[in-house]
């Protein structure tokens, strides 16, 4: 079926499903026609938004921690206080298909049917930049829509959460007790961008007796020493708390403390974080479409397997090689 964009203009402002859902699959395609199409429709979402920016929060956590368990009951949390609730979960494990492979509808089974949510698989494509421009238009449509909270869920721990940070206004890294996540969180830079840390599944009890609340609370005082070594006084102190996703408990502190860093932030500084992420997404896309025309470019092209034989043959270091390519890409 051909889109239109009025149509789709104003399903999306009307905040009505299937026109949201098409509006997304939209900025996510790569079709030039399509993508000409998705930048006028964001353009017309930004020259007409108004009233509060959507919360913008992203959540990570290692394989286990019980990110969707989370995600399901902040937001149902959320739609019983009367916010409506967009759910995007970046999944840069789809190389194969270029489409998404989690089953978040059935993993949040409460939240999917809830009228008040919307949850929706933001494949990548396999490519960080497919994150950054899939998401951040995604993003900008539920904001449209208007949605009061926008919740992006990544998953494991790498670049791509460094890339989702970049387009949120709060980062949520899910943590657990007794796995050292404390040193890793560390070593991989996730501590230093967090803004706000959570140690989930502190239910009273575990298997066995074992008291997971006292344990969530004691790796809660770990990790908060840890911060006090990759943060400055001066800045922004990331609390670090406790809850369970499981059971609710804790849900609604970790809410108000995503609350707090909005309010740290300000309205002035949400519009500077937000314009210089706009700058950043811009050269995102500006480094996507050069690889794009690189990899499509005929004079390349025609090069491209000599200059790999001759790399593969140990005769032509990588620099010359780059050089060569590029030579023939300016050439054309």
């Amino acid at each position: 079926m051909a889109l239109d964009l009025d149509t789709l203009y104003d399903g999306v402002t009307a905040g009505v499903r299937g026109q949201v859902s098409r509006a997304i699959t939209l900025v996510e395609s790569r079709r030039p026609d399509h993508r000409a199409m998705a930048r006028d429709l964001l353009a017309r979402l930004a020259a007409n938004a108004s009233g509060e920016p959507a919360v913008r929060v992203g959540i990570s956590g290692v394989p286990g921690v019980g990110k969707s368990t989370f995600i399901e009951s902040l937001g149902t949390h959320l739609t019983g206080q009367g916010l409506s609730v967009g759910v995007l979960a970046v999944d840069p494990s789809s190389v194969r298909t270029g489409g998404s492979v989690l089953g978040d509808k059935t993993r949040m089974p409460r939240l999917s049917v809830d009228p008040h949510a919307f949850i929706r698989p933001s494949p990548s494509a396999g490519t960080l930049g497919g994150v950054a421009a899939a998401t951040s238009q995604a993003m900008s449509v539920l904001e449209g829509a208007g949605y009061d909270v926008v919740l992006v869920e990544t998953v494991g721990v790498g670049q791509s959460e460094i890339t989702v940070a970049g387009m949120v206004d709060t980062f949520l890294f899910l943590t657990l007790a007794r796995t050292g996540d404390q040193l890793q969180g560390i070593k991989k830079g996730i501590l230093e961008i967090a803004d706000v840390i959570a140690v989930n599944k502190a239910d009273a009890d575990g298997a066995g007796g074992v008291d997971r609340a006292g344990e969530a609370r004691a790796a809660a005082r770990e990790l908060a020493g840890a911060m006090r070594m990759v943060r400055g006084p001066k800045e922004w102190a990331p609390p670090v708390v406790t809850c369970s996703g499981l059971t609710g408990v804790g849900v609604d502190d970790v809410w108000a403390r995503v609350l707090a860093h909005r309010e740290h932030l300000g309205a002035e500084g949400l519009l500077t974080k937000r314009a210089q992420q706009q700058l950043d997404f811009t050269w995102s896309l500006v480094r996507e479409t050069l690889i794009e025309r690189l990899r499509h470019n005929e004079s390349v092209a025609a090069i491209r397997d000599e200059v790999a034989g001759e790399v593969l043959a140990g005769r032509l270091s990588a620099p010359a090689a780059a050089d060569q390519i590029l030579a023939a890409y300016d050439g054309s």
